[in-house]
């Protein structure tokens, strides 16, 4: 609600909570689409996901597509952890996280949220365990 009083056109609709067999399929779908490697960078493997913990979500605007204007994505770096949530794969860190930067992919961390975002960290470096790597 706070984005949309700002102005900005986003939906009360998001892509939230995921089973198991729905990130299978949405993983899946995409292989076949790309190929592994390429899905493995913009999708997570079904057990993965952090969809599946409940704690994440991902922005939608009106136009019912991912949320990556700029001056949107700004917003949510600089007031996602007002509400308890940091941008979890940020531009620039594609490395750390194993990821594309996704600025529409929020997740809860509560309390934390604020020194996280703060800090310029991703999650793998702020908690400092290793990221972004699946052992085949």
């Amino acid at each position: 609600k706070a984005m949309q009083e700002a102005g900005f056109p986003i939906s009360d609709h998001y892509s939230g909570f995921r089973s198991y067999e729905t990130q299978t399929k949405l993983y899946q779908d995409y292989v076949n689409q790309d190929g592994k490697a390429a899905a493995d960078r913009y999708s997570a493997r079904p057990g993965y996901s952090e969809h599946q913990t409940g704690l994440a979500f991902d922005v939608i605007g009106t136009d019912g597509d991912l949320v990556t204007e700029e001056k949107a994505a700004q917003w949510l770096l600089d007031h996602a952890a007002d509400y308890g949530f940091v941008v979890r794969y940020l531009k620039g860190k594609e490395k750390e996280t194993g990821y594309m930067a996704e600025e529409w992919h929020l997740r809860y961390v509560g309390k934390e949220a604020k020194e996280i975002a703060a800090s310029g960290l991703t999650l793998e470096e702020y908690f400092g365990f290793e990221g972004g790597d699946y052992v085949d």
